[in-house]
């Protein structure tokens, strides 16, 4: 897949430019740029004030250093930090976030800053979107997982009972600041469970991506700042030129669901906890895809194992037999499927592949394969 879109580079921040009309934004890339966010942010604001929704290990580590960025563009600030985990992105943790907002009186002409992972961007960008029937909002992600992937696009939301996702709207940043410097302080686990979504990017559609990854995982992990601002920008490039061609998910946006489709019935059937991360499940996810995809036919037996092979030399869960605790069984899980966002017409979509780097949408899986497939990998986990 050939991704045109260019960043620009501005001394040492790259940015790349989401190209969506009136409401296009940039998403800003270098070390540090949080001391520089209020000057970024300054120019976005109709009244100097903003209100920041962030989670409570964040705040503890960085929220002092961003409002003293706010202080000093002459931005007042206040913020609201909730419990960490998967466990907020729900009803009550929008509830009191959207509360709060309102008795800060957050106009729709202010600015809400979603400060944190994947879970505050997502929940944040909902509250922003749902308030006063739509609040802009800048994210500021500051796991690997965000700031690959959920910080751009718009997609914002929370989790139902029934599954990931279900409930949240499109919803545009005016401006994305991914701090590569705050990735240092993201515990191991957490790293590369965003991981999963960079290479994710490389397995849908750049195989020359996957391949520098082979090259330069390793090296990212153990924290190369060249290595990850280069996965940050590559994976932000084509997520950019993706929604560009289909904001709202229509037809090439579901490409980016690879690996999700397994992913998400993983996490509900973990109770969204800390057994399984969500980039955790995607990587899980892709690889029986890919494995998927090979007994189907459709792509080389080689394209597995690659996959496999680069998961394992990275250290990352890739198997069922990864998750610690009770999993359902087969049947169970594809029901867990069945509640998917992306289900249209009584009928899964499952991203498969040609081979690595050529990912596709079907709607043809039997699901007796499917069920094949997780049934041998629950048996792996006796």
């Amino acid at each position: 897949m050939s991704l045109p879109v260019e960043p620009t580079r501005i001394g040492s921040v790259e940015t790349v430019r989401v190209p969506l009309g009136a409401r296009a934004y940039d998403i800003r890339i270098g070390a540090d740029l949080l001391d520089t966010a209020g000057e970024a942010i300054a120019p976005l604001l109709r009244r100097p004030r903003v209100a920041i929704l962030t989670e409570e290990r964040v705040a503890a580590l960085h929220l002092d250093r961003l409002t003293a960025a706010l202080d000093g563009a002459g931005i007042e600030s206040a913020a609201l930090a909730l419990p960490a985990g998967e466990g907020t992105k729900g009803w009550p943790g929008l509830e009191r976030a959207v509360e709060w907002l309102i008795a800060r009186e957050v106009a729709r002409d202010d600015l809400v800053i979603a400060f944190g992972g994947g879970v505050i961007g997502d929940l944040g960008g909902f509250a922003a979107a749902v308030l006063r029937r739509g609040v802009g909002f800048v994210q500021i992600p500051t796991t690997l997982l965000a700031q690959v992937d959920s910080s751009v696009g718009g997609k914002t939301g929370i989790n139902s009972g029934q599954g990931k996702n279900l409930i949240g709207a499109f919803h545009q940043p005016r401006l994305v600041l991914a701090d590569i410097a705050l990735l240092g302080t993201l515990p191991p686990r957490d790293l590369l469970a965003g991981y999963g979504e960079v290479v994710k990017y490389g397995l849908l559609g750049d195989a020359g991506f996957f391949g520098w990854l082979e090259a330069n995982g390793p090296a990212l992990a153990a924290g190369d700042g060249a290595a990850r601002a280069h996965a940050v920008r590559r994976s932000c490039e084509m997520k950019a030129e993706i929604v560009a061609r289909d904001e709202t998910e229509q037809g090439d946006r579901a490409l980016l669901n690879l690996g999700h489709t397994f992913g998400h019935a993983l996490e509900a059937a973990t109770g969204y906890s800390d057994r399984l991360l969500h980039g955790e499940g995607v990587a899980i996810g892709c690889l029986l895809a890919f494995t998927l995809s090979a007994r189907l036919g459709l792509c080389p037996q080689e394209a597995p194992s690659r996959v496999a092979a680069h998961l394992e030399r990275m250290g990352m869960k890739r198997d069922l037999a990864d998750i610690p605790g009770e999993l359902p069984d087969a049947e169970a899980l594809v029901a867990l499927m069945g509640q998917d966002k992306k289900v249209r017409d009584g009928r899964i979509a499952f991203i498969l592949a040609r081979d690595i780097g050529a990912a596709f949408v079907s709607r043809d899986v039997d699901l007796a394969d499917v069920r094949g497939l997780l049934a041998e990998a629950l048996a792996r986990r006796r």
